[in-house]
């Protein structure tokens, strides 16, 4: 997989995210000890996730989800539970990270942005926007960290 078509699949977020004429709900916000705001500095790579970290992601229509710890990654469906692990590799970019790999024999490239996130089915915002392209197929969801978690709305 080239450089420039890591760099195409970690942008694509950015500038979906562009589009809209307000930031994303709790973009500014904290969350945890970090902020889910852009780089400030253009030249740095993106480092809210160290690579000791587990980013746990998921999405809907259709269901999936997983997991990164290090250099594996574990992509789960409703039909296979336990998951497929494959090697992938870590590219720290501008304005996020992405993972790379192949998943039976097709590109798998995930991308995990700092912008915040919506399942549509719960009030849960998640700290990541997630993008997974699967061959030529590609899928939305949201990511989260223990150090960087899920944020439900308080109970009444």
């Amino acid at each position: 997989m080239t450089l420039e078509f890591r760099l195409l699949m970690l942008a694509a977020p950015l500038a979906l995210a562009a589009c809209h004429s307000e930031p994303a709900p709790g973009a500014d916000t904290a969350i945890g000890e970090l902020t889910a705001s852009p780089v400030t500095d253009p030249g740095a790579t993106y480092d809210g996730i160290a690579e000791d970290e587990t980013l746990h992601f998921s999405g809907t229509e259709p269901f999936w989800g997983g997991q990164v710890v290090d250099r594996t990654l574990t992509y789960t469906t409703p039909e296979d539970q336990s998951g497929q692990v494959i090697e992938i590799e870590r590219f720290a970019g501008r304005g996020g990270i992405s993972f790379s790999g192949l998943l039976e024999g097709k590109e798998f490239t995930m991308t995990a942005t700092p912008l915040a996130c919506s399942d549509g089915m719960s009030d849960r915002t998640y700290p990541f926007t997630v993008t997974l392209k699967i061959g030529e197929e590609q899928r939305n969801g949201c990511g989260w960290t223990d150090k960087q978690p899920i944020e439900a709305p308080p109970n009444p």
